[in-house]
């Protein structure tokens, strides 16, 4: 015998979506857990997540420095395509390229080594093994993945994550192809065409408000070289 489907009653569509909004009202929106920094530099925004669980000095001493004003005007003074962009060195604000990555905020950072290096780790840099053994990171000079770089594990303090961003260090990356930049080797520094205008920090708090801020505009929208990163870094 042939079953026959069975009619069932509709009911309006508005009292099937009804829990689900409820559902959705009370889950809220998605709240980082981190506290976040921006970097507005002159080719964009790049937002790095922090990880003080990873790195409680580390972390501690970056968001000094940026509530400081310290990161303010200094430049990604170091591309090396496929490898890392490195900044945070004050001697990247006068004219000389080739003094960049020997300056700092005068003191280093007890060794935080625990997370790796996945691309868009965010890392501090230091000096080499052979005068600081215990491999303590520079004060101020940090440096960005831009790919796995697993020959990095073990060796250098990773304390955040780049989570947005991409485009404007994919537009430092190609500035090494400038013509008549400074080099030396494989490293380019772009100078002022990658300065930092300004470092802010956004706490967990207010990284929630402005996610929640860019979730209600979305649904709103009509459709429409294995060297050591920083050899020379203090």
């Amino acid at each position: 015998m042939t079953r026959t489907p069975r009619c069932r009653r509709l009911l309006p569509s508005s009292l099937l979506l009804a829990p689900v909004a409820l559902l959705l009202v009370a889950a809220g929106p998605s709240t980082p857990s981190h506290p976040r920094v921006v970097l507005e530099t002159v080719r964009g925004d790049i937002v790095i997540e922090l990880h003080p669980e990873d790195a409680p000095l580390t972390v501690a001493n970056f968001t000094k420095l940026v509530t400081q004003g310290f990161y303010d005007s200094l430049t990604f003074h170091r591309v090396v395509p496929g490898f890392v962009i490195q900044g945070g060195d004050p001697n990247s604000r006068d004219a000389n390229p080739f003094n960049d990555g020997q300056g700092g905020p005068g003191y280093t950072i007890p060794a935080e080594i625990k997370e790796k290096h996945v691309k868009g780790a965010v890392a501090m840099a230091r000096m080499p093994d052979v005068v600081n053994p215990k491999r303590e990171s520079s004060g101020s000079q940090f440096y960005i993945a831009l790919k796995d770089l697993g020959q990095l594990d073990g060796g250098y303090t990773v304390f955040g994550q780049v989570v947005s961003g991409w485009a404007t260090i994919d537009s430092i990356v190609a500035l090494a192809n400038v013509p008549g930049i400074a080099r030396q080797g494989s490293n380019f520094n772009p100078q002022t065409l990658s300065m930092i205008r300004h470092a802010r920090l956004l706490p967990a708090a207010k990284a929630a408000e402005k996610a929640a801020g860019k979730a209600a505009e979305g649904s709103q929208a009509k459709p429409a070289a294995t060297t050591a990163p920083a050899d020379t870094a203090h």
